[in-house]
Order: structure tokens, then C-alpha cells, then sequence
């Protein structure tokens, strides 16, 4: 819970990132209240674990009223990225943001190739496409798989990309927005 609000007010996608694992922590542990509070909650320091078990029994709680105890994403999520793809467009739109289109049409190649690859949704919007990745390779990561070099590559380039937009985004909160 800490976490997630440094996140969301220092970088937004990094945000975004940590809280599709924290549904998948979540699910894993079947959104019951009782499990996580002994796997997971306990952990924690004592002064943090009231504040975090009532804030996993509230994402619980989302979870099974939104229908997405077995895949998908939370509303307050889906908004995020829903808002940064506004963003985008913004930019895109923009003659203001010439390195950002310039990273934005560096990353789109690999962001096809995704798309193509995972036969992806075509009501996916690229930003998501661009946001499973960097979730899954962190995944990959966590478990200590090798990433070809071929992904690293689109995964640096997908990560600047979504760096500027975060930054952009950190820079329109600042201002008010």
C-alpha cells in the first residue's frame, strides 16, 4: 500500500506495473482475506499490517465485484492506463514532443511483433500491449528465466518509450492536470 502510492506519485507506470502484481499476489492466494493476512500480511511490520490487511481485503473485494478474481485487471487500473493513453494521444498529437514520437515510432516495431506474436486482442491498445510486456519479462525475471537478447532489446526500447510517457505524466500532475 506504501508502495503503491510512492509509485503512483512518482512514476505512474512503474505504478501501473506494481499493482498487476499485487492483483496477482492476490489471486494467488485466492483473494481470501484469512490466507493472506498469515502468508503475506505477517510479514510486515506490526504498526503496517492493519492499514495493509484492510487494503488487500478492499482489493479483494473489488476484485470479485469487478469479476476479475481469475484474470483481468481492477477498474482503478484500467482507468490508469485508460488516462495514459489519453496522454499519449495528446502527445502524439503534439508537434511539442518530437523525442517522444521519435521513441513512440522506435518502439512501435516491436510493439507489432508483440501483437502479432501473443495474437494479441485487437481492442488492446498498444500502451497495454507495451505494459504486458514489461510485466512479463519482470515475471520472467522473478523466476529467473533468461531473456533472449532480442527481448531485452524491444524491452529497452519499449521502456524508454513508456519512461517519456511517464515522465510527461508526472510533468501534467505537477501542473495541476
Amino acid at each position: 500500500m506504501y508502495i503503491a502510492k510512492q509509485l503512483k506519485k512518482e512514476n505512474i507506470a512503474e505504478y501501473l506495473v506494481y499493482m498487476w502484481q499485487v492483483e496477482d499476489l492476490l489471486r494467488a492466494h485466492g483473494c481470501d482475506i484469512d490466507r493472506l493476512r498469515m502468508q503475506v500480511v505477517s510479514r510486515y511490520p506490526e504498526e503496517q499490517r492493519n492499514a495493509l490487511e484492510e487494503w488487500y481485503g478492499n482489493l479483494c473485494d473489488m476484485m470479485r465485484a469487478e469479476g476479475v478474481t481469475e484474470k483481468g485487471h481492477l477498474q482503478i487500473n484500467r482507468n490508469v492506463l485508460l488516462q495514459l493513453q489519453e496522454l499519449h494521444a495528446e502527445l502524439m498529437a503534439s508537434t511539442d514532443h518530437p523525442f517522444y514520437n521519435a521513441a513512440y515510432f522506435k518502439a512501435l516495431s516491436f510493439i507489432v511483433e508483440l501483437r502479432q506474436r501473443a495474437g494479441a486482442n485487437r481492442e488492446e491498445s498498444e500502451l497495454e500491449t507495451c505494459f504486458e510486456a514489461l510485466y512479463g519479462v519482470l515475471l520472467l525475471r522473478l523466476q529467473k528465466k533468461e531473456i533472449s537478447a532480442g527481448t531485452q532489446k524491444a524491452l529497452e526500447t519499449i521502456g524508454t518509450f513508456i519512461g517519456m510517457l511517464a515522465q510527461a505524466w508526472k510533468a501534467e500532475e505537477g501542473c495541476g492536470k
